[in-house]
């Protein structure tokens, strides 16, 4: 159990850095109406999209295994849960899960594409908007005490 929640919180730093760095270069590539490459471009959002995957699974298993998340509803009900401990065992995978909704839409339309103005403006918004609900779920308070 232990395992799985380090893993769960390390692996957040990693896919949060990727998340921005996938973001600006997103931006940057919209803006600076440059060429979307695969050796670059397509690499650095593929590898976002993967590692948010992996964080969502290592999620979805410290859930259901963790006193934090399903147990904790099916213990205290959802009326008898305070703030943090809904935060961890319904916003936190609630919104999470739509932030790898969007990011998974972005990637999908941004395949369809064949301007790279249009890609990189599709990646930006859709990884932008996911990233933005991740970062407003994440559990500062525990993540860091």
């Amino acid at each position: 159990m232990e395992i799985i929640k380090n893993l769960h919180s390390y692996l957040a730093y990693v896919v949060l850095a990727v998340l921005v760095i996938a973001v600006i270069n997103a931006i940057a590539g919209w803006l600076g109406k440059k060429d979307f490459t695969l050796q670059k471009d397509l690499r650095i959002s593929l590898f976002a999209l993967i590692l948010s995957h992996i964080q969502l699974v290592v999620g979805l298993l410290l859930y259901f295994t963790s006193g934090n998340g399903f147990k904790a509803i099916k213990t205290l009900g959802m009326g008898g849960l305070n703030a943090p401990a809904r935060l961890l065992a319904v916003e936190h995978p609630f919104i999470n899960i739509i932030a790898l909704v969007l990011i998974t839409i972005g990637w999908s339309r941004h395949k369809k594409l064949m301007e790279s103005e249009r890609k990189f403006k599709t990646i930006s918004i859709f990884y932008g908007l996911g990233l933005l609900l991740i970062l407003s779920r994440i559990p500062w308070g525990q993540w860091f005490a």
